[in-house]
């Protein structure tokens, strides 16, 4: 009864002697890739040679509407050329690398970008010395491009990779619709920051503004389905006098059935803001402005106190742009397409709120004279 299992281990020893050669401490490699379809059952040895893939070890920082490169380099150690066509991939992760994005994939000459990215994304030919180039060109930067890359070259059986992490620079702003605090499931917060131009903002980006002086007491939602809010002076209201100062957290949320406010994301300003007086300015620009703000704007219009406006599309957004990037500082409130009224201040004075940098609302009222912020796209 023995004799049989001892002969079925024998004929698969033997067979798997005749598919299968030693491994001996390097790699092996199926020519499937290869042009050379009379190799392609052939298995290929290769000892004493490493691949090594670089990517840039510091943030790349860039704005939406910019064209950017991902850098990434690969080699051999020691140094030799490459023996067959050598596949690269770039993918987009999410910040907890659970899940990642297809970006682009390119082989040769040959590659394919998907999703948003078509049209938009190429890998750099340009190469030096012993280093091989695989860096990947972004153009129209896109404010959801934000987060890390991972760069991945692929040598047969051999894979190696490295993240890039592109950070948009910005402004996170907090928004709470015309209807009050805490009204906002998650999606309606992804629907609000769109309407004003930006996004859900991220964690590193909500980060990034808590250290540049962002304090907010209400808690909002973020891109990954979390609700949190930065504190800079720790107060009773916000988490108690006790705690340190930081980024106070609720955890992920129910996506439909919580409500909060929504922190939003934008970057860039990449057209102009002027300020005339006339009818045909009121056609042109006002046209989005809810029905409460025409009785302001035309009392504004007849005292002389017409200022500038942003288009519907993107109305809060601009605005904070605006103050973060061109400086605008201007201490008249002015309507917003969205029925509310703000004015940016860079440099604090008397009689224009409090003593720091921002930009200020006076929330959404149902009248009042104020004047209006007009925006032309370059």
């Amino acid at each position: 009864m023995l004799l049989l299992p001892l002969l079925l281990k024998a004929s698969l020893l033997h067979l798997a002697s005749g598919f299968y050669h030693p491994f001996r401490n390097g790699f092996y490699y199926n020519h499937i890739m290869n042009d050379n379809s009379d190799e392609q059952d052939k298995v290929d040895y290769f000892s004493g040679s490493r691949l090594v893939v670089e990517a840039s070890r510091d943030p790349v920082y860039s704005y939406n509407g910019a064209n950017i490169t991902l850098p990434c380099r690969y080699r051999y150690e020691p140094d030799q050329e490459p023996k067959r066509k050598i596949r690269i991939k770039w993918s987009k992760l999410r910040d907890d690398y659970t899940k990642e994005q297809d970006v682009m994939v390119a082989i040769g000459k040959t590659y394919v970008a998907f999703g948003d990215f078509k049209g938009r994304a190429h890998i750099r030919q340009a190469g030096e010395a012993s280093w091989h180039e695989a860096s990947l060109v972004i153009s129209d930067v896109r404010l959801k491009d934000d987060g890390k890359f991972r760069c991945e070259v692929i040598d047969g059986l051999e894979d190696e990779s490295d993240v890039v992490d592109l950070r948009l620079q910005g402004i996170v702003f907090p928004y709470q619709p015309p209807r009050g605090q805490y009204r906002l499931n998650f999606h309606e917060a992804e629907q609000v920051c769109q309407d004003q131009g930006a996004i859900l903002a991220n964690f590193n980006q909500l980060f990034q503004a808590w250290s540049e002086g962002l304090d907010w007491c209400n808690a909002g939602w973020l891109a990954d389905g979390t609700v949190q809010y930065p504190i800079r002076l720790p107060r009773k209201p916000c988490g108690g006098v006790h705690l340190a100062p930081g980024i106070r957290s609720y955890g992920p949320r129910h996506r439909h059935l919580h409500r909060f406010d929504a922190f939003c994301f934008s970057s860039a300003l990449k057209g102009a803001f002027w300020a005339r007086g006339g009818a045909r300015v009121l056609g042109r620009c006002c046209a989005s402005l809810p029905v409460r703000a025409w009785v302001g704007l035309f009392q504004a219009f007849q005292m002389g106190m017409l200022g500038m406006m942003l288009p519907s599309h993107a109305p809060l957004s601009l605005l904070g742009d605006a103050w973060n990037f061109a400086g605008l500082d201007r201490c008249n409130a002015g309507w917003l397409p969205d029925g509310s009224v703000r004015y940016p201040i860079v440099t604090p004075r008397a009689n224009c709120g409090p003593a720091e940098p921002g930009v200020r609302s006076f929330g959404f009222p149902r009248k009042g004279s104020f004047g209006v912020f007009c925006y032309r796209e370059r």
